[in-house]
């Protein structure tokens, strides 16, 4: 008694001072355009000998084997991870096998790195394996040198054949991401624990001017050892490429140094366009902007893609990338994916396509009609998504054609494949649900939607901008302006 006494007479006036003070020294927000919580000047996301940007990467085979790439300082020159059978107890290096891959180096605004890959082969499918990664040495004085390793992770490998499992995707997180997408990342984990693969439909961060190495290392932040134990399949959107003053845009060096995809996808495409087997579900990852700027890609891969999905064992196929092929948000067009890759994904019948770029939501199942694009109940259902706080406003026709359209919502997507079902539901970063349907596949292979969305009544239905000052207007937040100094 006389213990909680004397705390709450030495609290009080703590607090009533601590309350004046505050009340006397609110800062005064002004609008100030940042991309990251990195301060001008400051070094945050610097390499080191401890290995860090740790993710896995899945195969082609994702059941035989599996991809892990992550950082270190210059200092570290070869690539080793170790692997074993998962245990319940600590004696993993027992059992460990070491197994080597490739480096490469890297030199951004955070300094000197080497960025490694090592793919983990000959795995048993519906196995739990435990890993590591290997960073660098130091010594003092005449001790042994002593060498950092990375935690213990661990991840389980799909079974063989199809099997029901949970899949997450989201849109662009592109701005203010470890602010921001943080939470997006992490409440998805927490609704869907058991996801075994995370889609992300490009556009992770902001780079279209440089290499902004900071934003990489905030979404690298935001995920955490999440990236570490699920596998990340990831398209790129047009903030992964560089523009210049003349020529074609570029990609970003982060994005082959952080994702060491299958190389199977077409030449010269390959860190970009690839596909993976997952558990029974085909996931193909395809580039729009190298597409948009160049027909002669975008030709590539459509030949590229007709035969991957000609030979295609698997129960459900799963299309990714970053433009839409119907544009939900005002000013935006891209007939020349209606016009190459449209037709394909109808005479092989993709299930779904995922997508991002116009940062608001819709979804609608589409059919070719020359390039217009027009509306019907056949073909694959098309969404397009956001994750990340940059927002636009929707076009009056998306309202009118797509079954569900949203703006300024924060949003993660769960994919639940069952044999015959694969249920779809769009959350808000706060847990709503927002939207859902099934496609429920028969006995003939045809495929039908049973549209779950939200009531009518409910405050999320057709949600629209709230920002009383919109930065421009065909924007309700430009992404930027939300982290405050």
């Amino acid at each position: 008694m006389f213990l909680t006494t004397m705390i709450s007479s030495f609290l009080l006036p703590l607090a009533a001072n601590a309350a004046i003070d505050n009340t006397q020294s609110v800062p005064q927000y002004t609008h100030v355009e940042r991309n990251t919580l990195v301060p001008a000047g400051a070094v945050r996301y610097a390499p080191s000998i401890f290995p860090d940007r740790i993710v896995l990467v899945p195969a082609a085979d994702a059941a035989t084997a599996q991809g892990v790439s992550w950082r270190t300082d210059a200092s570290v020159a070869h690539a080793v991870a170790e692997i074993a059978p998962a245990l319940a107890t600590p004696g993993l290096h027992y059992q460990s096998l070491a197994v080597q891959g490739k480096t490469m180096a890297l030199s951004t605004s955070n300094g000197d790195a080497h960025h490694h890959h090592v793919t983990f082969s000959d795995l048993e499918p519906d196995t739990l394996y435990a890993y590591r990664v290997r960073g660098g040495s130091a010594q003092e004085g005449d001790a042994p040198a002593q060498v950092a390793w990375s935690e213990w992770f661990q991840f389980r490998t799909p079974t063989a054949e199809f099997s029901p499992y949970t899949a997450v995707y989201f849109g662009d997180a592109q701005n203010a991401v470890k602010s921001h997408f943080s939470r997006v990342i992490r409440e998805a984990f927490r609704s869907a624990p058991e996801a075994m693969i995370m889609v992300h439909a490009g556009d992770l961060v902001n780079s279209r001017y440089g290499e902004h190495d900071d934003e990489w290392g905030e979404w690298f932040d935001a995920g955490g050892w999440l990236h570490g134990m699920v596998n990340q399949f990831a398209a790129p959107g047009n903030h992964e490429y560089i523009e210049h003053e003349s020529g074609p845009r570029t990609i970003v060096p982060q994005w082959a140094a952080h994702f060491g995809v299958p190389k199977n996808g077409p030449e010269p495409l390959q860190s970009s366009v690839y596909y993976t087997d997952f558990q029974g579900v085909r996931y193909i990852a395809l580039d729009s902007m190298q597409a948009l700027q160049s027909e002669e890609y975008a030709i590539l891969q459509a030949d590229w893609l007709r035969e991957v999905l000609r030979n295609n064992p698997n129960q459900w196929t799963i299309v990714s990338h970053h433009h839409p092929m119907f544009s939900v948000s005002l000013g935006r067009d891209n007939p020349p994916l209606r016009q190459h890759w449209q037709p394909i994904y109808e005479e092989f019948g993709v299930d779904l396509v995922l997508q991002g770029h116009d940062h608001t939501y819709g979804r609608g199942q589409n059919i070719t009609e020359g390039t217009s694009g027009q509306l019907s109940a056949q073909g694959p259902m098309y969404v397009v998504s956001v994750a990340g706080p940059k927002m636009y406003l929707v076009t009056e026709q998306a309202e009118q054609q797509m079954q569900a359209t949203a703006e300024e919502l924060q949003l993660f997507q769960t994919l639940h494949f069952t044999a015959n079902t694969l249920r779809y539901q769009a959350r808000t970063v706060t847990g709503e649900l927002f939207d859902a349907f099934d496609l429920s596949r028969d006995e003939n292979g045809n495929v039908t939607v049973v549209d779950r969305g939200i009531d009518e009544a409910s405050p999320l239905f057709m949600h629209r901008c709230t920002n009383p000052n919109k930065p421009r207007e065909t924007r309700c937040w430009n992404g930027t302006e939300v982290i405050q100094p």
